[in-house]
């Protein structure tokens, strides 16, 4: 890579991410700073005594690289940098945050989150899309659609012709659908096709309970959730059979999903049955299971790796876990995403640290020989945005 060549000149493709929440309108009041710390990260329960979420690679990471877009100098304590977010309103602060990135395209998952529009309290596609100067498009979530078709109050009998009628309808504009497994099962699952027969006393049984709880008043946020292991799998391969790239939750998250349940190379049964298919699946995420992900990546030709959320999390430790991510994946194979969510710190942070720690450890390598100028822009070009535009059958 040339020594003025900066991954700034290279427009992102967001590959993977989710809807910021920005207040009802103009006029919603700042964030508590608890209130901030947990939503820039993966707890879901306020830090003990003497403890700071913000104290972190993260929190650092957002100090660095946000609080320029507000104004203020790089490394502002984070009060500072609060006060300052609460003056300029959560709708600018987010507009300034998503268009300092400098994203192209961004590939929005819509099962998480709230209302689209700039005057609501989220904003999902197109709201994001306004505020970044980019194009929004949708990632639709197999189990959500379930839910919903659930509320439909299909027949446990009709619900497999339902469901795939209703996803081919949910999809019509959509790039790509994405999978929950690890969070709802995990990856120790039977990789078949489950039958009709099987799809049908399943849905039978998930039905009947969230008909129960309702009727009794009781909370049916649990037994709303598609948990079931045999429907799991069959909204799973209805997404394969789609056609549209898989993309599937792996490694880290919040405290619902359980760690080592969602390590890719527990998938390695399910890779295997869906290669005839020839459906792109798109692991996310990964860490701390990057390596396997990558091993999969380079055996399997379907098999693709997404670094969101990773870069953000990591801050300065970014360059070190990327070169991971590349020891066995073939650079054709990787792309960025921020899977930022509710804060928009998350995509600017998600975004600006990987054009930093990618650019330099792509001259790292340039420096001692391992790439030639050629290779490291050409691996720079497609990390960034061209490997997702090939996959995901966008434009630019």
């Amino acid at each position: 890579m040339r020594a003025g060549l900066s991954l700034a000149d290279l427009p992102l493709v967001d590959a993977h991410c989710h809807p910021v929440f920005v207040g009802p309108g103009e006029a919603r009041g700042s964030l508590s700073r608890a209130e901030f710390e947990r939503m820039l990260g993966e707890a879901d329960r306020p830090a003990p005594v003497g403890v700071s979420y913000a104290d972190s690679l993260l929190g650092a990471a957002v100090r660095r690289w946000c609080a320029p877009p507000l104004g203020l100098p790089a490394g502002t304590p984070l009060d500072t940098y609060l006060d300052r977010r609460a003056e300029v309103g959560p709708a600018e602060a987010a507009r300034r945050m998503l268009g300092a990135a400098g994203l192209s395209y961004l590939l929005v998952d819509t099962g998480i989150g709230g209302t689209d529009g700039t005057g609501s309290d989220w904003w999902s596609v197109r709201g994001l899309a306004s505020a970044a100067d980019a194009v929004g498009r949708e990632v639709v979530r197999l189990e959500s659609v379930a839910e919903g078709l659930a509320d439909s109050g299909v027949a446990a009998g009709d619900f497999a012709d339902a469901y795939v009628d209703a996803l081919a309808t949910a999809t019509q504009n959509a790039v790509a659908v994405k999978s929950i497994l690890g969070y709802r099962h995990g990856f120790d699952v039977d990789p078949r096709r489950p039958s009709r027969a099987e799809v049908t006393v399943a849905a039978r049984d998930w039905l009947l309970t969230r008909r129960r709880d309702a009727e009794a008043e009781l909370d049916v946020g649990s037994s709303a959730r598609l948990r079931d292991q045999v429907l799991l799998r069959f909204v799973l391969w209805s997404g394969v059979d789609r056609g549209l790239p898989v993309q599937l939750h792996t490694g880290f998250g919040d405290r619902d999903l359980r760690l080592t349940s969602v390590n890719p190379a527990l998938l390695q049964p399910f890779v295997e049955a869906a290669e005839p298919v020839g459906t792109p699946l798109v692991l996310l995420h990964c860490y701390p299971y990057h390596r396997e992900a990558g091993w999969l990546a380079a055996v399997y030709p379907h098999v693709y790796v997404d670094f969101g959320l990773t870069v953000g999390q990591v801050g300065a430790r970014a360059g070190a876990v990327l070169a991971e991510f590349c020891e066995l994946a073939p650079f054709g194979k990787l792309m960025f995403s921020t899977d930022a969510y509710r804060l928009p710190e998350r995509y600017l942070v998600g975004a600006a640290q990987f054009r930093h720690s990618f650019g330099r450890l792509l001259r790292e390598w340039w420096r001692d020989g391992d790439l030639t100028a050629r290779d490291a822009e050409r691996v720079a070009a497609m990390v960034s945005g061209d490997n997702a535009r090939r996959l995901y059958a966008i434009d630019g």
